[in-house]
């Protein structure tokens, strides 16, 4: 299984996580979204559910549950500034299409 987080995404995590006080980890998934079809959703995990899956990246435990691992594999989280912008990005070579927003992709 091909999950990677860049070292800006993963000291980005670890600072949420340090600040939270808690936290195993966190969860990457998906879910049905925007005018594509999928987005990517992000939260922390203070439990572990079944069929729970745990990939190490950067020293990140990054969660994923088992109907979002086919569409992650390969998966590259990035967390980038432009501007006053700032956020995660996703490079997922899964990915067929994107909505003119960059909210939501197909598979």
């Amino acid at each position: 299984m091909g999950i990677s987080l860049t070292e800006a995404a993963a000291e980005r995590v670890k600072t949420y996580l340090k600040n939270r006080g808690k936290g195993i980890g966190l969860r990457l998934g998906l879910k049905t979204s925007g005018c594509s079809g999928l987005a990517y959703v992000l939260e922390f995990v203070d439990d572990l559910s079944p069929g729970d899956e745990v990939i190490e990246a950067q020293g990140v435990n990054l969660i994923i549950d088992a109907k979002s691992l086919v569409y992650l594999d390969g998966l590259e989280v990035d967390y980038v500034k432009e501007g006053l912008n700032e956020g995660f990005k996703f490079e997922n070579p899964n990915a067929k299409g994107e909505c003119g927003c960059g909210e939501s992709f197909t598979v």
